[in-house]
């Protein structure tokens, strides 16, 4: 790949190719390739069919609905934390927690669950506005992997999951940089669930849910919930992404 690659290029996002050689970009897509950017039948652009490829493609075709392009050149990432899960409550302050949403893909977590708990201000799902977060910031970030989202009632339910479980917990002996220095996370056979507190914390209730959990804390002082997520997606970024 050339090293200018990832930083002189706007990326744009298909469902797919249709075939090895041509793709079809629809929906809001469209309008911004030619409304917006004002690009032109016979202008190379730079497609991620968030599923870890990026082409090199040559617009063929334009109207109203779709934009059909050729693939000139492809390139192919792997997923190195798409066995991670960051399972975030809802918070108080909508800006909070979509920034929270964006810094997670930009340092390469494509795996959300939301929660619902005993002292979450704000709850229920917002789904169709969180999956345009993640897929604007995949785009702003040249990621090739398109974050999934998925929102729960309770933690209960993140519990009963078959995987490993971290807890963030402000009153736990262990800090996040001790349990990855003594647990091997680099086998990618089992899932890892990483629960972050809401504001208020968690009730005793939600903690006797989550046993056979490994309990962890980022900093001996206490950290608001969207700086927590962001420092633990950038250490595991760094220790295990690509």
């Amino acid at each position: 790949m050339e090293a200018t690659f990832l930083s002189n290029i706007e990326l744009y996002y298909t469902t797919g190719p249709n075939n090895s050689d041509d793709l079809i970009i629809s929906g809001e897509e469209v309008h911004h390739i030619k409304d917006v950017m004002r690009h032109k039948i016979g202008d190379e652009i730079y497609v991620s069919d968030g599923k870890g490829s990026i082409y090199k493609s040559l617009i063929e075709t334009i109207n109203k609905k779709n934009i059909q392009c050729s693939t000139i050149k492809a390139w192919h990432y792997s997923n190195s934390l798409s066995n991670f899960t960051f399972c975030l409550p809802r918070l108080r302050t909508q800006d909070r927690f979509e920034f929270a949403l964006e810094k997670c893909v930009e340092l390469g977590i494509t795996n959300f669950i939301i929660f619902d708990s005993i002292r979450t201000v704000a709850k229920g799902a917002k789904l169709d506005r969180w999956n345009k977060i993640l897929l604007a910031a995949m785009k702003q970030s040249l990621r090739a992997w398109l974050p999934q989202i998925k929102h729960v009632n309770s933690i209960s339910e993140i519990a009963s999951y078959e995987g490993k479980r971290v807890m963030f917990e402000q009153n736990s002996k262990m800090s996040f940089n001790e349990f990855l220095k003594s647990t091997d996370l680099s086998e990618r056979h089992s899932k890892l669930y990483f629960v972050f507190g809401p504001e208020g914390g968690f009730a005793d209730e939600e903690i006797a849910m989550t046993k056979h959990c490994s309990f962890v804390k980022l900093t001996d002082n206490r950290l608001r919930t969207e700086t927590a997520v962001v420092t633990a997606a950038s250490l595991l970024s760094m220790e295990y992404g690509e």
